[in-house]
C-alpha cells in the first residue's frame, strides 16, 4: 500500500489539519461504536427473551405423544393406554451430554374454588425436585413452601391466590376429569404462592407434586403427557431434539420431540426480523457518516489545489492524486476503527458481563411474546458483525473520498496556479 510515494504523501498529509482529521475519525468511529452497542443490545434482548421463554416455564425440548399438540387432550399421554417406562425413558435423556435436566409432567384443566370465589385453572403435577433445575417459575415463592408429595399439598400463581382471596393455609376444592371418564374432585391444602412474572401464568396454573395429580385424574404412575428438556444452551436445542429422536428407546404410538423454535415459531420469526434489521441498521449510520466525511474530504482538496496544480506540473498522473486523496480517506478509517475498538469494546465486555440495571426507570420487568425481560443494557457478542461493521466503515471512507478525489485530480494546474 505504501510502495507508492503519493500513497506515503496522503498518509502524511492526514497531520496538516489535526482537528479536522480527528473529528472525521471521531465520527466514523462513534458511527462503528454505535453500530457494535447497538445491535448488541438487540441480540442481547433476543438471547434474554429466548432464555426466558424457554427456562421459566417450558424448557428447550418438549417430548410428548405425537397427537398431544395441538389439542393437549389428557387421554394423549405418552405411551398411550399403556403408559411408559418412564424412570428409563429420563435416564435416557439425562445420558445426552446437551441435556442440563429432564422432568416429567402431567396436565389437567379445571376448576379452583375457595369459598365462593372459583378461578379456572391448569393443573401441573410435577417432580419437585427436576422441575426446580428445569425451570425457574418455582425458585422464589412470594409466600409458603412447595408441596409434598401425597398429602394433598399445591401452590397456585399469586394472582389467582387474588382471586380467590386464599392464603397459605387454605383449603381449596379442586375439580377436574378423570381419565376414565368421572369427574374428579378433591380437597387441597394451599401450601405455597409463586409469582413468575406473566400474569396470564399466575393466574391460571395450579401446581401440585406428578403422583398427587395422577390419583387425582386416575392416571397409573406410568403415564405422563410430557417430558420437558433443559439443554445446555437455547441455541442448540434443534440438533439436542434431532439427536434424542434417534437415541430414545421407541416407544407406541410414536412420540414427538420438539425444540422450542418448532413450539414458538412467532420467536423465531421475530429474532429473523430482528437479524434482517442489522443491515439497515448499518446503513442508516454510515449513510449519514458518508456526508460528513465527504464534506470533510471535499474541504480537505479545496485547501489543497495549488499542491495538486503543483504535482499535476511536475508531472504526476490524476491517478497518482486520487490514491493520494484516496490514501488519506483510508488511513482516516483505519484511525476510527482502532478508535472505536478503544471506545467501544470495553463498554462491551462491562454491559456483557455486568450490564447496568434499568429498573429505576422502567420499574418493572417486561413481558414480550411469553418472555419475561429484565430491564438491563445486557448486550451479546457477534464478531462476525463486527467485522462486517469495520468493512462497512472503511467502504463510507473511501466511497466519501471518490468525489473529492475526482475532483482533485482533474485541477487545471495553470489557472490554478495563476490564481483564476
Amino acid at each position: 500500500m505504501l510502495e507508492s510515494p503519493w500513497l506515503r504523501i496522503g498518509w502524511r498529509n492526514l497531520g496538516r489539519n489535526r482537528k479536522r482529521t480527528t473529528l472525521t475519525a471521531l465520527g466514523l468511529a462513534i458511527g462503528f461504536a454505535a453500530n457494535v452497542l447497538l445491535v448488541g443490545w438487540v441480540e442481547g434482548l433476543q438471547a434474554e427473551m429466548v432464555e426466558s421463554a424457554t427456562s421459566l416455564v417450558n424448557g428447550q425440548i418438549e417430548i410428548h405423544d405425537a397427537e398431544f399438540r395441538p389439542d393437549r387432550s389428557m387421554f394423549d399421554t405418552i405411551g398411550g393406554r399403556a403408559g411408559v417406562d418412564v424412570d428409563a425413558l429420563l435416564r435416557a435423556v439425562d445420558a445426552d451430554t446437551a441435556v442440563v435436566a429432564a422432568a416429567p409432567r402431567v396436565y389437567a384443566g379445571g376448576l379452583v374454588s375457595s369459598g365462593e370465589a372459583t378461578s379456572a385453572g391448569m393443573f401441573m403435577g410435577i417432580d419437585p425436585a427436576r422441575e426446580l433445575v428445569l425451570t425457574r417459575f418455582l425458585d422464589q415463592l412470594v409466600e409458603g413452601r412447595l408441596p409434598v408429595s401425597g398429602q394433598n399439598e399445591l401452590v397456585v400463581g399469586e394472582e389467582m391466590a387474588r382471586q380467590l382471596s386464599a392464603a397459605v393455609d387454605d383449603e381449596l376444592v379442586v375439580v377436574a376429569s378423570g381419565a376414565d371418564g368421572s369427574m374428579a374432585n378433591d380437597l387441597y391444602r394451599l401450601v405455597g404462592i409463586f409469582r413468575s412474572g406473566l400474569t396470564e401464568l399466575d393466574a391460571t396454573f395450579a401446581v401440585m407434586p406428578i403422583g398427587d395429580l395422577q390419583a387425582l385424574m386416575v392416571l397409573p404412575p406410568s403415564r405422563i403427557h410430557e417430558i420437558a428438556v433443559a439443554t445446555t444452551d437455547p441455541w442448540i436445542a434443534e440438533t439436542t431434539a434431532l439427536r434424542l429422536r434417534e437415541t430414545l428407546p421407541g416407544v407406541e404410538p410414536a412420540i414427538e420431540v420438539v425444540s422450542w423454535d418448532v413450539l414458538n415459531p412467532a420467536m423465531v420469526d421475530y429474532v429473523a426480523l430482528a437479524d434482517s434489521m442489522h443491515f439497515i441498521i448499518i446503513f442508516i449510520v454510515f449513510g449519514i457518516a458518508l456526508f460528513g466525511v465527504a464534506n470533510a474530504t471535499l474541504m480537505a482538496t479545496y485547501e489543497r489545489r495549488r499542491e495538486f496544480a503543483v504535482m499535476l506540473a511536475l508531472g504526476a498522473t490524476p491517478r497518482s492524486i486520487w490514491s493520494t486523496v484516496l490514501s488519506e480517506a483510508l488511513a482516516v478509517a483505519l484511525a476510527s476503527l482502532i478508535l472505536g475498538a478503544v471506545l467501544i469494546f470495553p463498554v462491551m465486555v462491562w454491559f456483557h458481563n455486568a450490564p447496568p440495571d434499568m429498573r429505576w426507570l422502567l420499574e418493572s420487568d417486561i413481558t414480550l411474546m411469553g418472555a419475561l425481560l429484565s430491564p438491563s443494557l445486557r448486550v451479546e457478542y457477534n464478531p462476525s458483525f463486527w467485522l462486517t461493521c469495520a468493512v462497512a466503515l472503511i467502504v463510507t471512507a473511501v466511497i466519501a473520498a471518490l468525489y473529492p478525489a475526482f475532483r482533485a485530480g482533474r485541477t487545471p494546474p495553470a489557472d490554478t496556479l495563476s490564481g483564476l
